[in-house]
């Protein structure tokens, strides 16, 4: 009874902020503006596959280069002395205090025609690029918000590696790459599908990086919800239809990286 009395807050909370919200998107992909049931929300999805493959693209390009730049970096930052971890841990984390916006206006400046990069390359005779409204703006803006998402997890599991299991690896002869692919990935797969989750969520749903540093030729499905309950073709049915969509593919995307998990268990398990 105490315990049940203890988590009743956080069932209400859950309830108010997260099952009725939720099904308030579900009842409105499911009916029209009067009221009636209809599926042809749903199927109206169809129609922006292109920018719901766009999205998936891009935030998946976004998480691997996440991934490739945090690896190295938190393996190596697991091994320094606690001093130097905290503070690099402390500039990794600096970028988040400032506002997002402000960090995205602030790439907005550096990839214009005239802003700092093409200004640096012409001290070089080289340029302007065309840098700002491409797909490639979009993605560097997505690395730049998400890296500390993807760095955290994965430097909170590999400080659980001991250095005995990579000592002893080599003791029997593993060469440096048999070591990595052997012991250190294996060990380290619950914090890269806890970053790969925490990266590629968030990217695939974004609509401020792609509207400032993509334009209106980078369009993802975040854009595209928005515009449908604040631009000028108002339609909330079809924007709960698409991020109903959107929230299943999320979790398909989710049940594959546990998916993940569970068989880097039971080969641990087997070994």
């Amino acid at each position: 009874m105490k315990s049940r009395a203890v988590s009743l807050p956080y069932m209400l909370w859950m309830i108010i902020f997260t099952v009725i919200p939720l099904g308030l998107v579900a009842y409105f992909a499911f009916t029209t503006s009067d009221g009636e049931f209809t599926i042809a929300n749903i199927s109206q999805v169809g129609q922006y596959s292109g920018v719901l493959v766009h999205s998936v693209w891009l935030s998946i390009v976004a998480t691997v280069i996440c991934l490739v730049i945090a690896y190295p970096l938190a393996f190596i930052l697991s091994r320094k002395t606690e001093n130097v971890q905290r503070t690099m841990i402390m500039l990794v984390m600096l970028p988040m205090w400032m506002n997002f916006l402000l960090r995205t206006y602030a790439w907005m400046t550096l990839l214009e025609k005239n802003g700092v990069i093409n200004k640096i390359f012409g001290l070089f005779g080289l340029g302007p690029f065309n840098m700002i409204n491409t797909p490639g703006a979009v993605v560097l803006g997505m690395v730049y918000n998400y890296l500390p998402f993807m760095i955290l997890p994965l430097h909170s599991i590999m400080l659980k590696i001991d250095d005995k299991v990579i000592e002893a690896a080599q003791d029997l002869g593993a060469s440096p790459i048999k070591v990595f692919t052997k012991a250190v990935i294996p060990l380290s797969m619950p914090g890269i599908t806890t970053g790969v989750t925490m990266v590629f969520v968030p990217a695939i749903s974004t609509f401020i990086i792609s509207r400032m540093l993509g334009g209106g030729s980078n369009m993802m499905i975040g854009d595209l919800i928005e515009l449908q309950f604040l631009g000028n073709a108002y339609n909330p049915n079809l924007g709960s239809a698409i991020s109903l969509v959107l929230m299943v593919l999320i979790l398909l995307c989710m049940s594959v990286l546990n998916q993940f998990d569970a068989d880097d268990d039971r080969e641990g398990m087997i070994v």
